[in-house]
C-alpha cells in the first residue's frame, strides 16, 4: 500500500513550472565532502563531490592532494586516473608519508582499504572486503589502520538512508559493525571489538595498544541513544566498560599520557549532530569500591554554549569546537583548571565533511584545514594557522549569493533569550513590504547557523525568490548551554512554539515583513513542528511540512530509531501514552486551516511516511487545502537529484500560490 501510494503521489518535474535560476544555483555548488591536514600542516588532502551534468544521481567524489600554498591539486585514486569512482574517508599516516583511503574503483558500490605514497605514486590495495567500510583510523606507528565494518551489508548504513522494505515474515536482522584491524605491510586482518556489539566510532591510545570506542549491542541504526564507552586491547582482546552515560556521547580522545579519554555527553537527538559538554574520565575504570572516583568530571560545566567536537594534543590542551547563539568558535580548554579561550569566532559553518563541526590539525596543533561556509561564501577548504586562515580552493568561486544581507535577531520569550537569523530577499527595497518564511530547524538538538544552501529542502533558497526567511533557535537547540537544549523534554511544541511566535513578532519590528503574508516550513523536526503549528495558531498562510510527524503514538512503533524518544518523552509510550498525546498534531487537527504541502520519501527510517500519510488523511477530511508528495526510494536524506528537484520546485511554487 505504502509503494501504491509514493507512484500515484509522484509526479514529474515537467508537469511543474520551474524557478529555473534559482534551482540552477543550488545544483551548481560543488560540493566539498572531506578536508585532511598532512601532520606536518604542510600538504593537505581534500575530496571533491562530483554532480552529473544531468543532474542525475552521482556517487563518484576525487579525492586531491596540495603539495603547497600555490600547489595546483593533484588527484589521487585506486582507478587509471580517467574515470571517475567513490574515493573518500582520507587520512594521513603518522608521519605523513602515506595516505589511507576508501575506494571502489575495482568494484562499484564495494569500498576497499587503500594507501598510496603521498609524494605520488600507485594506489596499494589492501582489503578484499564485502560489506560497508567506514572511518579508517592509523595506528600512532602506522603499521595498523583500524576500519569499521559491517560484513555482508549491501545496503549504506545510518538511520538517514532508505530502509530495506519488509516482506514475507518480518524477522529483526542486526548487521553488526565492528573494528577490524589491518596491517599496513601485509594487508592481514583481523576484528577487535566483539561480534555482539555495532560500533559507531573508535581512536587510537597514544602507545597504539588500545582502542577506545562507542558502543551499543542489537540494532545500530537505533542504539547509538544507550551506546556506553569501552576500550578495548589490541593485542588480548580484552574489552572494558570505560563509561555509562546518562545521556548521549561522542568523540572520544585520549589524553596524551593515556590516563584519561575526554568525550562530548548532552542530549543529542541524532547521530552525527553532536552538542553537551566535554567530559574527562579514567581510561581504566576503578573498581566499584571506589564508585565516585569513576564517575565522569565534567569540564565545561554551565557552560552557555554546546561543544560540537574535541582534539586532545601533546600540549596537554583541548582544541574544540562550540555553537555559540548561532555562531561557531574554536578556542582550547585547560583540563586541569577548566579555562577556555577563543581563537576564532565567526558567522558561519566549519567542518572537515562527516564530522560536523571539526578541523583538521597538524601534530602540534597550531595549523588546521576545515572547510568554511556561509550565507555569503559557498563551501571551500581553507588552511593556516587556527584563525588566521588561508582560502586553499577555488572551485565555486564563480557562485553569487541570489540572496541580500543577513543579520542576527535576538528577542526574550518567557523571561529567556533566543536568538535566530534573518535573511533578506534578493533586490530587496525597503519601502516595500515582504512575505516571510520561518524555517524551523530539524533535531531538535541541533542550531540554525550561516551555510551555503545547497540542493534539497533548504528554505534560504526563498530569499532568492523574494522572500524574507527567518531561522529561529528556540529552545531544544543547541547554542546557549545544555539546559537551553533540555527546555523541550516532555514540552514538544509547547515552549519551543512560543520562542517561535516571539520570535517572528521580534522580526516584525525591525524588517517590512507583510504580517498577512507569512509561511512556515521545515524537515524532520522541522517537519513536525511545522504540523504542530498549524494545528496551534493560524498566523500562518501556507505551510511546508517535510517528513514531518503528525502522532507520537503511533510514530513510536513505526519508526526504527524509537530510542531517541526515550530521553525526551521519559518513558515509552506503553508506560506514558498521554505526554506523547500531549504533544501529537494529530490531537489538535480540528483548528487547522492553514494549506499545507507534505514531503515524504516512502523508505524513511526516521520519520516514516504513514505519519505524513496519516497529516494528510486528516486535512482531507477537515476540508483543509492539501497536497501529499511520496518521493520513491528515499530516505530521510534524499539521494536522487531529480526527487530533490522536484521538492524544490514544489515548495516554491506552494508558497507563491499563497503568499504573493
Amino acid at each position: 500500500m505504502r509503494r501504491f501510494i509514493a507512484l500515484l503521489a509522484w509526479l514529474p518535474l515537467a508537469a511543474l513550472a520551474s524557478p529555473k535560476e534559482t534551482i540552477d544555483l543550488l545544483f551548481a555548488v560543488k560540493g566539498i565532502d572531506e578536508t585532511a591536514l598532512a601532520p606536518d600542516g604542510r600538504r593537505l588532502a581534500y575530496v571533491e563531490h562530483q554532480h552529473n551534468a544531468d543532474r542525475t544521481e552521482s556517487r563518484d567524489t576525487l579525492l586531491y592532494v596540495l603539495d603547497g600554498d600555490n600547489a595546483k591539486p593533484r588527484r589521487v585514486t585506486a582507478g587509471n586516473g580517467t574515470a571517475a569512482h567513490a574515493e573518500k574517508n582520507v587520512r594521513w599516516s603518522p608521519d605523513g608519508a602515506q595516505i589511507a583511503f576508501l575506494s571502489d574503483a575495482q568494484k562499484t558500490k564495494q569500498l576497499q582499504l587503500y594507501v598510496v605514497p603521498a609524494g605520488g605514486g600507485a594506489a596499494k590495495k589492501l582489503t578484499s572486503l564485502n560489506g560497508q567500510v567506514a572511518r579508517p583510523r592509523w595506528s600512532p606507528d602506522g603499521k595498523t589502520i583500524a576500519l569499521l565494518v559491517i560484513e555482508g551489508q549491501t545496503q549504506a548504513a545510518g538511520a538517514v538512508e532508505a530502509a530495506a522494505r519488509d516482506a514475507g515474515e518480518v524477522q529483526e536482522t542486526f548487521f553488526e559493525q565492528r573494528i577490524l584491524l589491518v596491517e599496513t605491510a601485509t594487508g592481514k586482518t583481523r576484528f577487535a571489538s566483539p561480534a555482539d556489539s555495532y560500533v559507531y566510532e573508535c581512536e587510537w591510545s597514544p602507545d597504539g595498544k588500545q582502542l577506545a570506542y562507542v558502543a551499543a549491542p542489537g540494532n545500530g541504526d537505533n542504539n547509538w541513544w544507550i551506546a556506553r564507552l569501552y576500550a578495548v586491547e589490541t593485542e588480548s582482546g580484552r574489552v572494558r566498560e570505560v563509561f555509562k552515560p546518562t545521556t548521549q556521547i561522542a568523540v572520544p580522545r585520549w589524553s596524551p599520557d593515556g590516563r584519561s579519554i575526554a568525550f562530548i555527553q548532552g542530549l543529542m537527538s541524532d547521530q552525527g549532530s553532536t552538542g553537551g559538554d566535554i567530559y574527562s574520565v579514567p581510561a581504566e575504570r576503578p573498581t566499584d569500591a571506589d564508585p565516585a572516583a569513576s564517575a565522569a568530571k565534567n569540564l565545561t560545566p554551565n557552560r552557555a554554549s554546546s561543544p560540537a567536537w574535541i582534539s586532545w594534543h601533546a600540549s596537554e590542551e583541548i582544541v574544540f569546537s562550540e555553537n555559540v547563539r548561532g555562531r561557531i568558535t574554536v578556542g582550547t580548554l585547560d583540563p586541569a583548571t577548566g579555562k577556555s579561550a577563543a581563537l576564532w569566532t565567526a558567522e558561519e559553518s566549519i567542518g572537515t565533511g562527516g564530522d560536523v563541526s571539526s578541523i583538521s590539525l597538524s601534530d602540534d596543533g597550531k595549523m588546521a584545514a576545515l572547510i568554511r561556509s556561509s550565507w555569503t561564501q559557498p563551501p571551500e577548504v581553507w588552511s593556516g594557522r587556527i584563525g588566521s586562515w588561508t582560502q586553499r580552493t577555488h572551485v565555486n568561486d564563480a557562485l553569487k549569493a541570489a540572496w541580500r544581507k543577513t543579520e542576527s535577531v535576538e528577542w526574550t520569550s518567557d523571561g529567556q533569550a533566543v536568538q535566530g537569523w534573518l535573511l533578506y530577499p534578493r533586490d530587496f527595497d525597503a519601502a516595500k513590504h515582504y512575505p516571510m518564511i520561518v524555517s524551523i530547524h530539524g533535531g531538535p538538538a541541533s542550531m540554525a547557523k550561516p551555510a551555503w544552501p545547497g540542493a534539497g529542502l533548504n528554505l534560504a533558497a526563498l530569499a532568492a525568490e523574494g522572500y524574507f526567511v527567518f531561522f529561529p533557535n528556540p529552545r531544544g537547540s543547541y547554542g546557549q548551554g545544555e539546559a537551553f537544549t533540555g527546555a523541550n523534554v516532555k514540552d514538544f511544541g509547547y515552549g519551543d512554539l512560543r520562542d517561535v511566535l516571539t520570535g517572528v513578532d521580534a522580526v516584525l519590528k525591525i524588517a517590512p515583513v507583510d504580517p498577512a503574508r507569512l509561511g512556515v516550513g521545515g524537515w524532520s523536526y522541522g517537519g513536525f513542528m511545522t504540523m504542530w503549528t498549524v494545528t496551534q495558531t493560524t498566523r500562518f498562510k501556507a505551510a511546508v511540512a517535510g517528513a514531518g510527524i503528525s502522532n507520537w503514538q503511533s510514530y513510536y512503533g513505526q519508526n526504527l530509531i524509537d530510542q531517541w524518544m526515550i530521553p525526551y518523552f521519559g518513558a515509552s509510550v506503553y508506560d506514558d501514552p498521554a505526554v506523547y498525546a500531549r504533544s501529537s498534531p494529530i490531537t489538535f487537527i480540528n483548528a487547522v486551516k492553514t494549506p499545507t504541502l507534505i514531503l515524504v520519501g516512502d523508505s524513511d527510517k526516521e520519520c516514516p511516511a504513514p505519519q505524513s500519510h496519516e497529516f494528510w488523511h486528516a486535512l482531507k477530511a477537515r476540508g483543509v487545502e492539501t497536497k501529499f508528495v511520496v518521493y520513491p526510494d528515499e530516505g530521510h536524506h534524499f539521494r536522487n537529484p531529480a526527487h530533490i528537484e522536484d521538492m524544490v520546485v514544489r515548495t516554491i511554487g506552494w508558497y507563491d500560490a499563497r503568499l504573493k
